[in-house]
């Protein structure tokens, strides 16, 4: 069989940002009304390994399932697998901290169609969700963005949120203000908006209706006292239990929404540690935004709500995305094709 490698250098002109944001709609849809199937991921993290490895898996009909066989393999994915590690200490090696594969069989027979980098998928498709969530939950006519972090997910998010929205300011804050400085000015001309760095995270919101937390704090970097009201917050960061970048008082006073309640309460930092002070309960969660997409359940109230998407990531998301990258590079003649 033939077996489609798509490497980091093939990925993002496979997969622009406004493509996958249409397709994550579909995907979180998906998940959303059940037609997808996803178990939660299985987490190994070995007594004194310095990070973990994840195992996200999932089906997803192809459109042509219950229709005759072709022969057609674009068609055809419907198993995914992503298997990646998380490295906290590979940005200091220049490395992305997630490192990994993602794998797509078909849906009839099993055999694997395509191997992706999961580096490039997990980046493009995080960024591609948040600006979703953004088009669903912040006010229309907010346009200038806050950004925590300025690692692998700062530098997406920017370039996500503008491609898919009008934008008039970016600000930029870190842990270290040289750095965030370099990093604004790195990432100012991949985007038609002022980059600007800030010296401290709450200089970074002061007039911003959209904010990302991107970082790999274990402590909340966000507090409630910075936002104004109407704020809409990403919040991508915390994929670990006992992390959080996001305080607890953010937590009450937020109208909150997930990629999944399942994942949330099982795996989000920023929910448990909140439902731990008591801040919050499971039933806090308004809505996955998969229902908000297919309108069973609505989304912010009114302008002066805050809202709050938490991004833990899923394997539906993954999958289509490299399902999408697939078609388009079978198509293009792109990507490596290995005898397998």
């Amino acid at each position: 069989m033939m077996l489609l490698v798509l490497s980091e250098r093939d990925l993002p002109g496979l997969l622009p940002y406004p493509e996958v944001v249409a397709v994550m709609r579909q995907a979180l849809a998906a998940h959303a009304s059940g037609e997808a199937y996803q178990p939660l991921r299985s987490v190994t993290k070995p007594p004194g390994a310095g990070g973990l490895m994840a195992l996200m898996p999932c089906y997803v009909p192809p459109p042509d399932a219950g229709e005759p066989d072709t022969g057609e393999p674009a068609a055809d994915p419907g198993y995914g697998l992503k298997a990646i590690c998380i490295s906290p200490g590979n940005p200091a090696l220049g490395k992305d901290s997630h490192q990994g594969v993602v794998l797509i069989s078909s849906a009839r027979t099993g055999e694997p169609l395509a191997l992706a980098n999961a580096s490039a998928v997990t980046e493009i498709r995080t960024a591609a969700v948040s600006a979703l969530a953004t088009s669903m939950l912040a006010r229309p006519d907010a346009t200038e963005v806050a950004i925590i972090g300025t690692g692998v997910q700062a530098r997406a998010h920017i370039q996500a949120l503008a491609a898919c929205r009008e934008l008039t300011a970016i600000r930029v804050a870190g842990r270290e203000p040289g750095r965030a400085r370099r990093f604004a000015a790195d990432v100012a001309g991949l985007v038609p908006v002022p980059v600007a760095a800030a010296d401290s995270v709450a200089d970074a919101l002061a007039g911003a209706g959209i904010v990302v937390t991107a970082t790999t704090s274990a402590a909340p970097v966000l507090q409630r006292d910075w936002l104004a009201p109407g704020t809409h917050i990403n919040a991508v960061g915390a994929c670990l239990p006992a992390a959080r970048e996001v305080d607890a008082a953010t937590m009450a006073a937020a109208g909150l929404f997930a990629d999944s309640r399942e994942s949330a309460l099982n795996e989000a930092g920023d929910v448990l540690l909140a439902m731990a002070d008591g801040a919050i309960g499971a039933g806090d969660i308004r809505a996955e935004l998969g229902e908000v997409i297919t309108g069973a359940a609505p989304g912010r109230e009114d302008d002066q709500q805050i809202t709050l998407f938490e991004s833990l990531g899923l394997a539906v998301e993954d999958f289509a995305a490299t399902a999408h990258a697939y078609r388009k590079a079978l198509a293009a003649g792109a990507g490596t094709r290995v005898d397998f």
